[in-house]
């Protein structure tokens, strides 16, 4: 599909601080963004929380400062996060193409992450914060401490004399919200607080953010965890859960109805780390891998051809199911020793 052309909005406040302050993979990112007219901006496909805000503070960032910024998804916007101020401007495509100084990919470990056709071509920039997060691109911003993507567009913000708008701040306070699991996992510091008291005060809403992420809840996903729950497992510190895809097609369950489910397995008291295992229609299997900080659950998805965060990562495996549960749990307890 063509993409519509969003009008530039020119910044007359827009301040730059010298090179020399700035990190150095950060700073070659302001000048590539100074230099440029035109961007391109995407994250990786099945798009959560960060994904989402992160991509539509950076696009607010972009068009403050009077580029253009094209906002594309491989796949639609789950439904928890199309609340979020502009995110109707992000556009579900197959393949990009056209003119770009560069596109701009956010937490993404390689292009294919993205499962968007046609990005080979362009000067990539990578920002991420992911421990498995790789040097892809042709500049790459890697801060494995930020608690959220959005983290990182916020100093690019500050870094650029960007504003930041209440509109802003309610989509970097859904990164932060969503990608510690409510603060309870992540690379949670100080600042990170601090962070969230900043873009309150900017005008955030953090009641209305978490009673969209966390209370709005479609029927099929509760359909879905009842179905999940009924094949809980649980033994030697790892509890684990599945559905099948013809679970999946008997209560018309989607992609995003699966998000979160796995969080109910690790809630168990003595639980270190738990799974969630989806069989998809062409019988692969899906994870969804979570822990408490005695396995790191990156590591593991990182060796079966996946990654993620310390506590939070995915991967995809060969089925059938059977065989895809026995090969992650005996990854998870070589880990657990």
């Amino acid at each position: 599909m063509a993409i519509p052309k969003p009008i530039p909005i020119r910044s007359t406040t827009a301040t730059f601080p010298p090179p020399e302050r700035l990190p150095v993979a950060m700073a070659a990112i302001v000048g590539a963004i100074q230099a440029g007219d035109r961007f391109l901006v995407c994250s990786h496909s099945r798009p959560d929380g960060d994904a989402v805000g992160s991509m539509l503070a950076m696009g607010m960032l972009l068009r403050q400062l009077g580029k253009y910024a094209d906002l594309v998804t491989a796949d639609r916007i789950p439904a928890a996060y199309r609340n979020l101020p502009g995110a109707d401007g992000i556009h579900t495509v197959l393949g990009v193409y056209g003119h770009y100084d560069a596109v701009i990919l956010l937490e993404c470990d390689s292009l294919a992450r993205t499962r968007l056709n046609g990005l080979e071509p362009y000067f990539q920039i990578n920002i991420d914060h992911h421990t498995s997060g790789r040097e892809f691109a042709q500049l790459n911003w890697i801060d494995r401490t930020a608690s959220s993507c959005g983290e990182l567009v916020h100093r690019l913000v500050r870094a650029m004399g960007g504003q930041l708008t209440a509109a802003m701040a309610a989509c970097l306070y859904t990164t932060l919200l969503t990608d510690t699991g409510g603060f309870t996992y992540g690379s949670i510091q100080a600042n990170t607080f601090g962070l969230a008291q900043e873009l309150t005060a900017a005008g955030a809403d953090p009641v209305a953010i978490a009673r969209d992420v966390y209370f709005n809840v479609p029927l099929s996903k509760m359909q879905l965890l009842g179905k999940a729950l009924s094949n809980l497992q649980a033994r030697d510190g790892l509890a684990w859960l599945s559905v099948t895809n013809a679970e999946m097609q008997q209560i018309g369950a989607t992609d995003e109805d699966c998000e979160g489910v796995v969080n109910y397995a690790l809630s168990i008291a003595g639980i270190e780390a738990a799974a969630f295992l989806r069989e998809l229609p062409e019988g692969r299997i899906r994870l969804s891998l979570r822990g408490k900080g005695r396995i790191n659950v990156a590591a593991v998805a990182d060796r079966l051809g996946g990654g993620g965060h310390e506590n939070a990562a995915g991967c995809t495996l060969d089925g059938p199911l059977q065989a895809a549960t026995d090969k992650i749990l005996a990854a998870l307890h070589s880990y657990l020793g």
